[in-house]
């Protein structure tokens, strides 16, 4: 797979993280929350950064983007109630098949 690519998964997982952690960080009121926010959003900006060196602009940003929305609205269905829709399932699949799509493609 290659370690670009390899950084860039690690990395839209820890954009996941990120808007999560800014979730719990209630407006940044929250102290621990708020840190692992920003600890998370360093990491995960650093990452993309390394990921472009070897991958294009556009089809990184693409899948890094895409992981860390399909792994935030998961969260959020899992974890904080949000609905779990057949329809909400299916475009998030929709997403999932499009990163594929783009690292085939590479």
């Amino acid at each position: 797979m290659g370690l670009a690519w390899g950084v860039l998964i690690v990395s839209g997982c820890l954009e996941t993280l990120w808007a999560t952690a800014l979730e719990a960080s209630k407006n940044f009121s929250r102290l621990w929350p708020s840190l692992l926010f920003l600890v998370a959003l360093a990491a995960s900006m650093a990452g993309l950064s390394y990921a472009v060196s070897q991958i294009p602009l556009g089809t990184a940003y693409a899948v890094w983007v895409g992981i860390g929305a399909v792994g935030t609205a998961l969260y959020g269905m899992a974890v904080l109630g949000d609905a779990a829709t057949v329809a909400r399932l299916l475009c998030l699949l929709l997403i999932v098949g499009g990163v594929v799509g783009l690292k085939l493609l590479h």
